[in-house]
């Protein structure tokens, strides 16, 4: 009995070490590889399995996840031979289980060394500022090399990523000499721009001010010329009565312009104070002349041959007075002729503007 009991309990241990060992689960996101006596056969994928214990074990356990590798610090020297500190991270993925297992070792380590031997590759052969500048170039043509040289290791290379460049110190302060001397230059090319352009939009203003004026003047001389025409015109017509009244006007408004002046205080006549009346009478002798009306037609002779009844024929002519010397300052009294339903108006009257005419 003793004997059996042992035999019954080895075989039910025995069972389930058998059970354990053939029994696989493989997390979500990973497989496993399976050999025989050595040999690839199969591949796990996720989830309950049963391999045969001590023929069949697992080989390798592979993540099928996308996983990054940092890429170490290393110095680089650029085709300008200026000498840059590079750095970056590589994404990669197994899309093989058995190639990744199988067909390299040491899969990340391989994939690393393979990054940074093209990195150098690709950097060197660019200009410093090309590699500071096109960083999206040299991630796309260090994608395209590694991930064609990890095709037959089953691997998909996603995404290379260069994070810093440092190029040396003494070299960055150049840089930014250079760059402060090119924005130096930048400004004044652009502040000689701006005085060219107000210089020559000066030179217009200059030029359109002087356009206007010359246009101002020529429609001054036209309406002086016009004017000139209309006073010719004017003392042709109406003789010296005409003159006079446009002496008189000038000469009251230059009287005029020096009443006003802000800085007169005291008005010096150096002309004779009777002139100015004699002016103002030879205006209004014009203006009654031009409200005058046409004297009536001559009657028809009387008995006696001397012209009709009462009052016809011409009036007699006022005397004319002589006019005053000159500097005396006495005025010169001209008996004005009447005009019908008014008295005779009589007026200072000096120089030119002592006049007759009939009643």
């Amino acid at each position: 009995m003793m004997e059996t009991s042992i035999l019954v309990v080895t075989l039910v241990v025995l069972a389930i070490v058998f059970i354990v060992l053939s029994v696989k689960i493989v997390p979500q996101g990973w497989e496993y590889t399976v050999e025989r006596f050595g040999q690839y056969t199969k591949t796990l994928t996720p989830g309950l399995h049963l391999i045969v214990p001590f023929v069949e074990q697992v080989g390798q356990r592979l993540n099928m996840m996308e996983q990054v590798l940092d890429v170490p610090e290393q110095e680089v020297i650029t085709r300008d031979n200026a000498m840059v500190t590079v750095d970056g991270v590589v994404f990669f993925q197994i899309l093989d289980a058995p190639k990744a297992a199988y067909e390299v070792r040491q899969l990340e380590n391989a994939i690393l060394n393979l990054t940074m031997t093209n990195l150098r590759t690709v950097m060197g052969s660019m200009d410093l500022d090309d590699l500071l500048s096109q960083r999206d170039k040299i991630n796309a043509q260090l994608l395209m090399v590694v991930d064609l040289a990890t095709n037959p290791w089953g691997v998909k290379v996603t995404r290379i990523e260069i994070k810093d460049i440092s190029p040396p110190r003494d070299l960055v302060e150049s840089m930014g000499r250079q760059m402060k001397a090119e924005r130096d230059k930048r400004a004044s090319i652009l502040v000689a721009e701006g005085q060219k352009q107000a210089a020559i939009l000066e030179a217009e203003g200059r030029r359109e001010a002087a356009w206007r004026d010359a246009e101002a003047r020529e429609r001054l001389a036209e309406a002086e010329a016009r004017a000139t025409t209309l006073v010719s015109e004017a003392i042709g017509k109406g003789g010296m009565g005409a003159v006079n009244y446009f002496v008189a006007q000038k000469y009251v408004e230059a009287l005029q312009s020096l009443a006003v002046a802000p800085n007169q205080k005291v008005l010096m006549l150096p002309m004779e104070t009777t002139g100015v009346l004699g002016s103002l009478a030879g205006i209004a002798e014009i203006a009654k002349e031009a409200l005058r009306p046409d004297p009536p037609s001559d009657p028809p002779p009387g008995p006696d041959g001397t012209g009709g009844g009462g009052g016809g024929g011409r009036r007699p002519v006022a005397p004319t007075a002589p006019p005053a010397p000159p500097g005396t300052g006495a005025a010169t009294a001209a008996v004005m002729p009447s005009i019908p339903g008014a008295g005779p108006v009589a007026g200072p009257v000096a120089g030119p503007w002592a006049t007759t005419r009939p009643s």
